[in-house]
Parts: structure tokens; sequence; C-alpha cells
């Protein structure tokens, strides 16, 4: 089974353009291709692990990855999926997030001469003179076609801003500069991009000949990446000082039964025969593969021994009821006249997103605080308890040690 059907196997492709040419050059190790990251934060996410892990797979298969940082789109913004406008970051914001981009890359992709490369749509993109852009590639473009895409369904509701509108046009001309001075010949990216990627494709097409090979990828991050990257409303980051090891390995474990196997076969390295007889486990085996999916998605992010500290501590906290739970510091500044309700506990503790989260979550009855069910949201308790550490739960998976520093 060559590298393409595996990852047919492993149910990440959605859409290609020409299959069989496609199957056929990555399977040889001959591709060259391409995914961009968009520099909107300071650090990637667990959404970008379907991107991230299928470079390596395809690196390991002998083909280049071309990692591409979006230093100029980042300025613009992608209204795919997008109900109003991105906010618009700094050019100095942009070039420190893509520094902190690179450093959680190289955990993932064997940079170097040879090898995968890194580039920055900056370099290009910033120095284009309008109007010779668009006499270049403004008659590539066809508006009707344009506003039929998905990716600008959503903003069209609310209203798209021709600032936007051009980012479908940067984003092809990123693939159109790419095949010219790089032999990038594909693209990869979510299936919630595809009418941008076709743009690409098109364009190539259009303004080198029918003969220019350039294919176009799309995977199914929109519907599974970029809901994984995410819990109770916030990012599970890959940096280490915004999503710890522990949070990280119990964002994984605590994934659903209904899509613990898929990730698995998305995500990890694990062999397909092994992920194949997974496939038939039920009731408490689902854990077990849970304890596997969080041990090897931890161990890619931050190395073998922060995913067996994190594993031991998960399971003390079961066994011990919660005296290995990580710790959560709190300081005087989060009491009033010496005393910190429970609402505000949970969400300083970060065992949730908001007040009316903590508020809903006490109300069904599934906090408690120095093993005691809380049902009043109203409920206060005195500095005093929290100077030698209280265990935090909600639910049955999610645990801290609130302490008093």
């Amino acid at each position: 089974m060559g590298i393409y059907e595996e990852l047919k196997q492993r149910g990440l492709i959605a859409q290609v353009t020409n299959e069989e040419e496609i199957r056929e050059m990555v399977n040889a190790g001959k591709a060259t291709f391409y995914i961009g990251f968009d520099c909107t934060a300071d650090s990637l996410t667990a959404g970008h692990f379907m991107a991230l892990t299928l470079m390596k797979r395809l690196q390991m298969a002998g083909n280049k990855p071309i990692a591409l940082i979006g230093g100029g789109t980042t300025m613009i913004g992608d209204p795919s999926g997008r109900s109003d406008m991105r906010k618009m970051l700094t050019r100095e914001d942009i070039d420190h997030n893509a520094e902190c981009f690179r450093k959680q890359m190289e955990k993932f992709i064997e940079f170097g001469p040879g090898k995968a490369e890194m580039v920055n749509n900056a370099d290009w993109l910033l120095d284009l003179n309008y109007v010779e852009l668009l006499r270049e590639v403004g008659a590539c473009f066809s508006v009707n076609n344009m506003l039929r895409a998905e990716c600008y369904k959503q903003r069209m509701e609310k209203g798209l801003s021709f600032f936007e509108f051009n980012y479908m046009i940067m984003q092809s001309y990123d693939f159109y500069y790419l095949f010219q001075h790089k032999n990038c010949n594909m693209q990869f990216g979510g299936d919630d991009q595809w009418s941008n990627m076709l743009g690409g494709t098109e364009l190539i097409r259009k303004k080198l000949g029918k003969d220019a090979h350039a294919m176009t990828i799309t995977l199914l991050t929109d519907s599974q990446g970029k809901k994984m990257g995410k819990t109770a409303g916030n990012a599970v980051w890959l940096d280490p000082n915004k999503t710890s090891p522990f949070d990280f390995y119990q964002y994984w474990r605590n994934v659903g039964d209904a899509d613990v196997l898929k990730c698995i076969r998305m995500l990890t390295f694990l062999p397909m025969e092994q992920i194949e007889e997974m496939d038939a486990w039920e009731g408490s085996k689902l854990n077990t593969a849970k304890e596997i999916l969080a041990f090897e998605l931890t161990k890619l992010v931050h190395g073998e021994e922060e995913a067996e500290k994190a594993q031991q501590a998960a399971r003390s906290l079961f066994a011990a009821g919660g005296s290995d739970a990580p710790e959560s510091e709190l300081t005087e500044a989060d009491f009033t006249d010496g005393a910190i309700d429970v609402v505000t506990l949970l969400v300083k503790t970060g065992l949730v997103a908001s007040r009316s989260d903590g508020r809903r979550a006490v109300e069904q009855g599934g906090v408690s605080v120095d093993g005691e069910k809380v049902t009043d949201f109203k409920k206060t308790f005195s500095e005093d308890v929290f100077r030698s550490g209280v265990l935090v739960r909600k639910g049955k998976k999610s645990f801290k040690k609130a302490i008093l520093k």
C-alpha cells in the first residue's frame, strides 16, 4: 500500500483535482507540496494537527513539504467560515507569530537542504504593485464565480468587505509563485479551502498552459481538525505555556467515544493493522483507546518524557482521588472580602471558559470542591482553605488543585 492509499484509508482525503496523477506522484515520493498557515496567534493549536502530521507522513515517504507562513495573507485574514472580519495584526505581531510557528513545526518536520522548507508569503505579496498584479492575474478570476464560492457564503450574509474579497486572489497567487519559484506542484488544505485552492490551480493553468501539472488536495480539517482543536470555547495550544502537557493529554483523553478511533486513525502514526484491531473495541476498552490517543499525541508535541508524566499524573488522579492533580494558582486579588464564589473558582482554575459555563456546570450537579458536591452557584469559600490546596472537580474527568500562593 502506497502513502496515498494510506491517507485514504485513514480518512484524510476529502477532494482532489486529478487523482491518478496525484497518487502516482505522491507514492513515488516526487511531490513538492505546500500547506499554508496564517499567523493569527503566537502558537499553533490542536486544530493544526492534521496538517502537521500529514506533512510528516508525506516527508517520510520521500516527498518535500513547504510550510508556507502567511505573513502577507494574515494582514488581510481568511473570511472562510467567518461571520465577522478578523482582527488586523501588525507586521511585528505577525513576524513574532511566524517565528513561534517555526519552532513548533520543527518537532514534526525535518527542515534543511533537500528536505522541508519554510517560506513566508510576505516576501512576495507585500512588494506587489497593485496595478501590475491586476494586469498579470486579474483577468483570470471571474467575479461571478468568486461570489458563488463556499468560502464567502457566510460573510455575504453580513457583508463581505472588498478587503477580504482579495484573499482568494492572494492565496491563489501563493501557489502560482511557488509553482514557478520552488517547483511546487501540489497544495494541501482544509476542505473549507476548496474554492480558494482551486483558484490557484486554475491561475497556473490559465497563465502557464494546460500542461502545467498543478494539483490540489483537500483534507477533512474543516469538519474534524478545527472541531478537535477547541474545547469549552478555548483553543488547545501546542505551546506548553498556554496548554500544559497534562491539560493537553487530558483533552485527548476526554474525547468522545464516537471520535476516539477516528482521531487515532487520522492523527497518530500507529500502524493501520493495529488500528483496525481497535475498531472492534467497545465499553471500557474505549478508555484504553483514549489513553493511547492522548499518549501518542502528547509524545508528538511535548516528547515521550512529558507524555509519560502526564499519563502517570492522570492515572494517579483517578486512583488517588486527585492528590496529583495539576495546580492552579490563586492570588489575593481573586478573593473578595477574603472569599471566592464557586463560579469564579471554576473560571480562575480554567475548568470552564466563562461564568455562564460555570453556573451551568454547578446547576447540573457536576461540580465538587474538596470532595463535596456544590449545587448553589452563589456558594463561597474562605481563602484560608486554599493555602494547602483544594481539589476542584468538574464532571468526572476534569480536575484542578486550587492553591493560594
